[in-house]
This record gives structure tokens, C-alpha cells and sequence, in this order.
């Protein structure tokens, strides 16, 4: 599974005290890419010596990147919210009247795609559900904000609907597809109907 090239180094860790070799951020990028290709797979129980095998590098390599696995995780985590806030941005903004609905039906294929991901994510945080944290959640939520003020200008979303009302959404789609239980999409229409205005 390959990592998009608009996707800037700081999404991939490194220390930012120094900008790091470009043989370096080929390695790690490499790194990330066998060990999401091998987390969809397998889920949570995928180790580093098996993503360093993958990614045709020295296991010396994965640590001296992430130290542990619950960091590399953590880095596929922040990966794939740079990835649906990069959708956000290019595919549903320019959407002013169905942009909110664009970005929940994205998210909802991301998290059918990528159980596997979102199981790791829940197991390195102790924690259900896998939301964004710390400065990218901040970036989501502005962009999300920013979604519902065009659809509410246009009257495809109700006036009183917020970015938690969006985030609930998604909450209830990881939710249902995490446990397997009923058509997420059937969850996603009766959503988006919820949230719809009305004359």
C-alpha cells in the first residue's frame, strides 16, 4: 500500500531537530508502507521484525525509527488522518453543498478498508475507537467546521449541526463496522438523513 508523495515528512516522525537523509525517509517510508500493507492484513499482532522482513530492511533500521511498535502504529494513525484531511480538502470543500456528506462516506470506506489499522490503533491506545489526536485532530475539526458552514450556507445541512455532531458520526460508523454488526452504510444514509435540513 503505497504512501502518497504530497504526504510531508513530519507525518512520517522523525526528531525535529534535525532534517533527516534522504535515505533515511526512503527507509521510512518503505517501513510504513510494509507495515500498513501487513497491519490491513493481520491487525494488531503484526510485530517489527516481520514489518522490517516486508520492507527489505535490517530490524536495526524499524528501531531506530520507531522504538517501539506501539510508535510505528501511532505514525500509520497520524498517516491516515493526513490522508482524509488531504480528501477534505481537495475533494469535498470545493463541494459546498454535499462536502460533509463526501467527507463521512470517505471515512466510512477508510474504515471498512482498514479494520486491521483501526484494531492496532485501538490496542497501542488502550482506548476503543481510533480518533485523531493532539494538532491533527485540530486540523480535522477545521476542516470539518469549514464543510458544515458551506453546506449550512446552502441549505443542505441543518443550521444547528456541529463538527461533535460529525464526529459522532463517524464514532457510530467505526463502532459498526469495528464489531461487524449491520450495514454501515445503511447507518450512514439514516445519518446523513438525521442531519439533512429541512424547509
Amino acid at each position: 500500500m503505497s504512501i502518497p508523495p504530497w504526504v510531508p515528512p513530519s507525518v512520517l516522525p522523525e526528531s525535529p531537530a534535525r532534517r533527516p537523509r534522504a535515505d533515511a525517509e526512503r527507509n521510512r517510508r518503505r517501513i510504513l508502507e510494509a507495515a500498513r500493507g501487513l497491519i490491513t492484513e493481520r491487525g494488531a499482532e503484526v510485530q517489527l521484525p516481520e514489518v522490517a522482513r516486508a520492507a527489505g530492511v535490517g530490524t536495526g533500521t524499524v528501531y531506530r525509527h520507531f522504538a517501539s511498535r506501539e510508535l510505528l502504529v501511532e505514525a500509520l494513525a497520524e498517516l491516515r488522518f493526513a490522508e482524509i484531511l488531504e480528501f477534505a480538502h481537495t475533494s469535498c470543500l470545493p463541494d459546498r453543498e454535499e462536502g460533509v456528506a463526501l467527507y463521512l462516506w470517505h471515512v466510512g470506506e477508510v474504515l471498512a478498508t482498514d479494520r486491521g489499522l483501526s484494531s492496532a490503533i485501538e490496542s497501542a491506545r488502550r482506548t476503543y475507537g481510533s480518533p485523531p489526536e493532539g494538532q491533527m485532530r485540530g486540523r480535522l475539526e477545521a476542516a470539518v467546521a469549514e464543510l458544515i458552514d458551506h453546506a449550512v450556507q446552502a441549505r443542505t445541512v441543518r443550521a444547528d449541526c456541529t463538527v461533535a455532531d460529525v464526529f459522532m458520526s463517524v464514532g457510530a460508523l467505526s463502532a459498526t463496522i469495528r464489531a461487524g454488526h449491520g450495514d454501515w452504510r445503511r447507518l450512514l444514509t439514516l445519518l446523513l438523513d438525521g442531519l439533512r435540513s429541512r424547509p
